[in-house]
């Protein structure tokens, strides 16, 4: 075990990514990072986590923060819930830890939106303290290592996963230690195409001596996804769209939105356009151009979203708002301004780039 924490704390000393939050490892920008990363990429974390800590650059300016806005600067990552989450633990620490994160694990598991491995990943990579972190790169590593021939979220295979860690974790050199582990996966230790001839510890690994590395992990169930046909419309009044935002909660909580839903079985997508208007506003709606199909997922769910402009049948009616807790009339510069979810994003992207709001009839300005 020695010669293999010497060969891996080596390798990450010379191959360590230069990452923001390495730079000083400030504790909240340590928490920040690692709540971006639960369902990001790397590449596209390190952009947002700048911009973050550029608007919020303590925990004491997120606490004070709106959620709309902390939302806005959300969007894109998607699981909406994280932004609500790190919001939530900001004001959380502010208010019952004087502004400052507790070192911890099982203190830090009682916030919002840290578990286990999040605890894990603070306290050792923020405060030095000697515990794990294991996330899906570890244990692709792990099950190489040690040619784990179960899959990795099989409740033993898990149980050893964690156990093997907590016993290789060198003392007083957790931080360096979880981070290359974790580096490793992300850049060597790949899932289609590892690169052991590169790999520190190839000669000790298990899987590449008995050439199983494409074999290992053992692959869970396939997931089985679920087509979805949704319709959506812009319904617009002197230049303005109307919008509604969601309810603080279920799917997509807190972001604004154009009226809609799913396309039930043997409607047309025009069809329930009109329909989940009228149930959702009580207006009364036509249609007058079809705008787009944005394709998108979340989930298990793969959605074809049809969008449609419309006109008003009532007479400039207020709406109502059976669906939402909030609604207005915005130009199409203000949407900018707002946090959507990402199928009604990359539409008002679209009606922007290519400069089609004339496309809704009553130019949006």
């Amino acid at each position: 075990m020695a010669s293999l924490r010497e060969a891996l704390l080596c390798w990450f000393a010379e191959n360590a990514r230069p990452l923001p939050w390495r730079e000083s490892y400030d504790p909240y920008q340590v928490w920040l990072s690692e709540i971006m990363l639960q369902q990001t990429q790397m590449e596209r974390a390190v952009g947002y986590f700048q911009r973050f800590v550029a608007r919020f650059p303590d925990m004491a300016s997120l606490a004070a923060a709106s959620e709309e806005e902390v939302l806005k600067l959300w969007e894109g990552l998607g699981y909406y819930s994280r932004a609500k989450n790190l919001l939530a633990c900001a004001r959380r620490v502010v208010a019952a830890h004087g502004g400052a994160l507790p070192h911890d694990p099982k203190t830090l598991q009682a916030l919002p939106g840290i578990g286990p491995y999040t605890a894990g990943a603070v306290a050792s990579i923020a405060f030095a303290r000697d515990v794990t972190a294991v996330d899906a790169n570890v244990e692709r590593v792990f099950a190489r290592l040690f040619d784990l021939d179960m899959p990795v979220r099989e409740a033993r295979t898990r149980a050893f996963i964690l156990e093997t860690a907590a016993a290789l974790v060198p003392r007083g050199k957790a931080r360096e230690w979880n981070q290359a582990l974790m580096e490793l996966g992300a850049l060597v230790c790949l899932p289609k195409r590892p690169r052991c001839s590169e790999c520190p510890l190839s000669g000790q690994c298990e899987a590449y001596r008995l050439d199983l590395v494409f074999e290992r992990p053992v692959p869970a169930k396939a997931v089985d996804y679920i087509p979805m046909d949704v319709a959506s419309g812009l319904l617009v009044r002197e230049g303005r769209v109307f919008i509604q935002k969601r309810p603080e909660t279920g799917v997509w909580a807190g972001l604004w939105e154009f009226p809609g839903g799913t396309v039930e079985s043997g409607e047309t997508p025009e069809q329930a356009v009109v329909r989940e208007f009228r149930e959702e506003t009580d207006l009364d709606v036509a249609i007058t151009a079809k705008l787009a199909v944005v394709r998108h997922g979340y989930t298990r769910y793969r959605v074809a979203l049809h969008c449609f402009a419309l006109r008003d049948l009532n007479d400039a009616a207020e709406p109502a708002l059976h669906a939402a807790q909030e609604g207005r009339f915005a130009t199409l510069a203000e949407l900018s301004g707002l946090a959507f979810p990402a199928g009604h994003r990359k539409l008002i992207d679209q009606l922007v780039g290519q400069n089609r709001g004339g496309l809704l009839l009553d130019p949006m300005r």
